[in-house]
């Protein structure tokens, strides 16, 4: 059973489908989404926030000319649906006198596919109170010390039904169970204070249900956190030099998503994003030759992993989605562009044009990008050290327009001296250039090390569009890098 009330009628949609009578259109499609989203948050041991929010409402798109044109609208009754439709043909007329590309119906696959998040723990079956009640406990135990001056717990529901019709056939659904939660402890000695968080903002997302929340090592994870915020107070500064990184993946996240995910989508390579997001260093000529990173570097679009956050059967524009290396032994073979994108620039792509609602259109953006795992332990990474940092959990990040130049900043680092670790570092940052850093990989860790993370707030597109992505990694040892402390 799904915890969100819903049935499979397509019969309101099909229904309008069948009544529009729209000169010049070529094709018609409309996506209906409805999404619950509940938001639990508590604040030093008193709740802080606690709201729901719903948000229901239909986009139609229209093919008229060779261009695509959008209306979305709240109303779901056949003549609003009607107007919307009127609408966005109308807006498609106008866009043929400035398409850079002609589409064509192809660009609209039909679908018939049907998508559901997989979970053990329906989200129904915690009251509102209960949920407060756990956060509330997990914050009283954070505060461990008088030195731990602030602790903080939350939880994000995330509950979305996705319905897409179209006049060439597409008849499907995706509902979506999706799961964020988070805990952090501030710990302050005189002028060191010092945040650590469970695998950083907002890093454990997933699909599923509280059995993401609730998981056997919960209470040992807000025993480490709270430990390790007080320990934090107390340690050296991150040395600052040039050496050894070996990243965990709860900091792979990031490294993937801003030096690996941004500059490979294809819309910001046409320089779709360039006035807002940005550009990207990648050109298309790029695709097939480029040595992105060392021969260990094996980077997937994966939407297809059972719980992790950005997983579906098809993306916003109907297509089928599938398993894709982009990135193969280090060399650059396939872009983040969905299929309008695939056909303006000619290069190979994926299944992911989405939108973060109803009343937004569909743009390229990352779904799950991993990092596929290797063949070495962490002790084995570890003992093949003499000198550098080990550091997790992002907490700062700083790269160029290009998605080129990056700095990166991290909670928490651990100095390694001969093939061991010799104690704990505040303030752990390095820095880089996308190619050049992943170039430098020398070890990847094996399946032992690998994580399972994701975020709910990656932004991009004019109107904003916060999407939810997914990301997964190993361990990673890289050679030759600038790691500085916070007074470098």
């Amino acid at each position: 059973m799904h915890s969100m009330d819903s049935s499979n009628d397509f019969s309101n949609l099909e229904k309008a489908l069948l009544n529009f009578d729209l000169p010049q259109a070529d094709w018609i499609g409309m996506r209906e989404v409805h999404e619950k989203a509940t938001h639990r948050m508590v604040r030093d041991g008193n709740p802080y926030i606690n709201e729901t929010t719903v948000s229901h409402g239909v986009m139609v798109e229209v093919l008229a000319q060779g261009q695509f044109g959008y209306a979305a609208t709240t109303r779901r009754d056949p003549q609003s649906l009607r107007s919307a439709a009127e609408k966005a043909r109308d807006q498609a007329l106008k866009a043929a006198q400035f398409g850079v590309y002609p589409f064509t119906t192809k660009h609209r696959p039909p679908t018939q596919k049907n998508y559901q998040s997989t979970y053990q723990l329906p989200f129904q079956e915690k009251t509102a109170g209960e949920l407060n009640a756990t956060l509330i406990r997990i914050c009283e135990k954070l505060k461990r010390s008088s030195k731990i001056i602030r602790t903080i717990a939350l939880a994000q529901i995330v509950e979305t039904e996705v319905k897409w019709v179209s006049t060439n056939g597409s008849r499907a659904s995706q509902k979506f169970s999706l799961i964020t939660t988070d805990f952090e402890a501030t710990a302050q000695e005189g002028s060191v204070t010092q945040k650590r968080t469970d695998g950083g903002f907002r890093g454990r997302s997933f699909q599923g249900g509280w059995e993401h929340f609730e998981t056997p090592d919960l209470w040992q994870r807000v025993e480490r956190v709270a430990e390790e915020a007080l320990e934090l107070v107390v340690a050296e500064e991150c040395p600052s030099e040039t050496t050894s990184l070996i990243l965990m993946p709860d900091q792979m996240m990031l490294q993937i998503h801003e030096s690996i995910g941004h500059p490979l989508e294809i819309d910001r390579i046409l320089g779709d994003e360039r006035n807002y997001a940005g550009w990207s260093f990648v050109q298309p000529e790029n695709f097939g030759s480029l040595q992105y990173g060392s021969a260990l570097m094996n980077v997937t679009f994966d939407p297809t992993v059972v719980h992790e956050f950005a997983s579906y059967a098809f993306d916003d524009n109907g297509v089928e989605a599938h398993k894709e290396h982009l990135i193969k032994n280090g060399i650059l073979i396939r872009g983040l562009g969905g299929i309008e994108s695939q056909a303006r620039s000619q290069l190979p792509g994926v299944a992911n044009a989405r939108a973060c609602s109803w009343n937004r259109p569909p743009i390229d953006r990352m779904a799950n990008l991993n990092l596929e795992p290797g063949a070495t332990s962490l002790n084995d990474m570890i003992a093949s050290v003499d000198r550098g940092v080990l550091m997790q959990t992002n907490r700062s990040w700083s790269i160029d327009d290009f998605r080129n130049k990056f700095q990166f900043g991290c909670e928490y680092g651990k100095l390694i001296e001969n093939g061991k670790i010799v104690k704990t570092v505040r303030n752990p940052n390095y820095r880089g250039v996308t190619v050049p850093f992943w170039n430098s990989l020398k070890k990847v860790g094996d399946s032992s090390t690998f994580g399972v993370f994701g975020t709910p707030n990656c932004g991009k597109g004019e109107p904003n569009q916060m999407i939810h992505v997914g990301h997964a990694s190993p361990a990673c040892l890289f050679e030759n890098v600038e790691v500085f402390g916070g007074s470098a």
